[in-house]
C-alpha cells in the first residue's frame, strides 16, 4: 500500500468543500504540488455566493502534457445523524474508508498526487509534462469551475495532450469501465392549468391532473432509441409532480411536472423538445414548458492513447475494461473540446449515498493504474 494515499485522502475529506465551497481545499492541493515543484495558478471565477475557486498546477515546459483533472467539491451530507461516523472526518473500518468524497472524487485526487509524488521520486525529470486542472462546482452549476478555467489556460504551452479525469466509473469490480463519451441531458418543467374548484361540484371546473397524468404516460411510454455501440438508449425520467394543493375537496388550478432525457448520439436537445411538444399538444393546448439542456452527448474517437491506457487497467486490474458512455454528467463534457480525455475511477454505487465509501483495495489499484499511466506516457 502507497503510504501516502491514506492521509491525503483523511486531509481532502476534511475540507467541508461543498458546492462552490473549497478554496481552502485547492489551497492545500497547491501547497502539496508546489513542494513537488509545480508551478500552481489559482483562480476564481463567478461572484457573491457562486465565487468558485480552481487551479492549474503544471511541471515541466514539453509534450506530452498528461493532465489530470477533477473536482474537490462535494455534494452535501443530508442528514448527518444517519451517518456511522463524521462525514468530514475520514473513518476507516474493515478496510473500508468511509467519508464525503471518498468516491466522488477526493479518492481519486488522493491517487492522483500519491501516483505523482511516487513517480517524481524514481523521475526527477520526465519526458514530458504533468498538470492538474481541479475545480470546486462540477457538483452544482460548473458554470465557473472547469468550463471557465479551460478557456482561462488554452493558449499556455505546453497544451495538454490527454486528461485523465478520476469521475467514479467502475460499476463492480474496478478496471470494469471506462468512459471515452457521456450521454447529453436536457430538463423539461410543464404547468397545466384548469379551473379551480369544489370536487363535490366537478361540472364547474377543469381538473389538470387528469390531463398531466395522460400527458406523462405518453412521455413515459416512449421509446425514441435502441442505444448504439457505445451509447445506452435515451431515457426520459420523470422527477416531479406538484399540484401546491393541501386540501382534498379542493380541485387545483393548475399541476406542474419535472422530467429529464439522458439522450445519446441519436438526438440533439433541439430534437427531443419537438418530440416532446408534439407528444404533450395531443392532450392539450393550454400548458406551459420550459426546458434547458446542460450537456449535449459526445463521443470521442478511440484513439491509440486511450487504447493504451485500457491495456494498463486491464492487466493491473486484470480485466478487460468496457468501453462506455453511461451514467450522468461530467466535466469531460467541457475538456473533450480542448483535449482527448479518459474517465476512470472508483465504484459508482456509494457516491452520493450516506456512508460514501470506497476500499483500501481501490484506492490502491487506481493509484497503481495512475502511476503506471505516467512510466508509460512520460519515461
Amino acid at each position: 500500500m502507497n503510504q501516502n494515499i491514506l492521509p491525503i485522502l483523511k486531509k481532502l475529506i476534511s475540507f467541508r468543500s461543498v458546492t462552490p465551497k473549497g478554496a481552502d481545499a485547492i489551497e492545500y492541493v497547491a501547497q502539496f504540488l508546489s513542494e513537488l515543484g509545480f508551478t500552481c495558478e489559482t483562480k476564481s471565477f463567478g461572484a457573491g455566493e457562486e465565487v468558485v475557486t480552481n487551479l492549474y498546477a503544471i511541471l515541466g515546459d514539453t509534450t506530452p502534457n498528461i493532465c489530470f483533472a477533477g473536482h474537490l467539491d462535494v455534494v452535501l451530507p443530508m442528514n448527518e445523524d444517519l451517518w456511522s461516523s463524521d462525514p468530514f472526518k475520514m473513518t476507516i473500518q474493515d478496510e473500508i474508508v468511509y467519508g464525503r468524497g471518498a468516491v466522488d472524487m477526493k479518492g481519486a485526487i488522493a491517487c492522483y498526487l500519491s501516483a505523482v509524488a511516487a513517480f517524481l521520486k524514481e523521475n526527477r525529470k520526465p519526458k514530458g509534462s504533468i498538470s492538474f486542472l481541479l475545480t470546486t462546482d462540477e457538483e452544482g452549476e460548473a458554470k465557473h469551475g472547469t468550463k471557465e478555467m479551460l478557456e482561462h489556460i488554452k493558449n499556455y504551452t505546453p497544451k495538454i495532450d490527454f486528461c485523465i479525469l478520476g469521475e467514479p466509473t467502475t460499476k463492480h469490480r474496478i478496471g470494469d469501465t471506462i468512459k471515452i463519451g457521456r450521454r447529453g441531458s436536457i430538463n423539461f418543467t410543464l404547468k397545466v392549468s384548469g379551473i379551480q374548484g369544489h370536487v363535490a361540484y366537478p361540472e364547474k371546473s377543469v381538473n389538470p391532473i387528469p390531463i398531466m397524468m395522460r400527458m406523462l404516460k405518453d412521455l413515459s411510454d416512449k421509446k425514441f432509441d435502441s442505444g448504439s455501440k457505445y451509447f445506452q438508449k435515451s431515457n426520459l425520467e420523470i422527477t416531479s409532480i406538484d399540484t401546491g394543493n393541501p386540501l382534498s375537496n379542493v380541485i387545483p388550478e393548475s399541476v406542474s411536472a419535472k422530467f429529464n432525457i439522458r439522450f445519446n448520439d441519436k438526438y440533439t436537445a433541439n430534437d427531443l423538445s419537438s418530440e416532446v411538444i408534439q407528444i404533450i399538444s395531443r392532450h392539450a393546448e393550454d400548458y406551459d414548458l420550459k426546458y434547458s439542456s446542460s450537456s449535449a452527448a459526445f463521443i470521442q474517437k478511440y484513439s491509440p492513447r486511450m487504447q493504451e491506457f485500457a491495456k494498463i487497467v486491464q492487466e493491473l486490474c486484470e480485466i478487460t475494461p468496457d468501453i462506455e458512455t453511461g451514467g450522468g454528467t461530467s466535466d469531460a463534457r467541457f475538456i473533450h473540446s480542448y483535449t482527448k480525455v479518459v474517465e476512470f475511477g472508483l465504484n459508482c454505487e456509494p457516491a452520493h449515498k450516506i456512508n460514501e465509501h470506497t476500499t483500501i483495495s481501490d484506492l490502491q489499484a487506481l493509484h497503481n493504474v495512475y502511476y503506471n499511466c505516467l512510466v508509460k506516457f512520460l519515461e
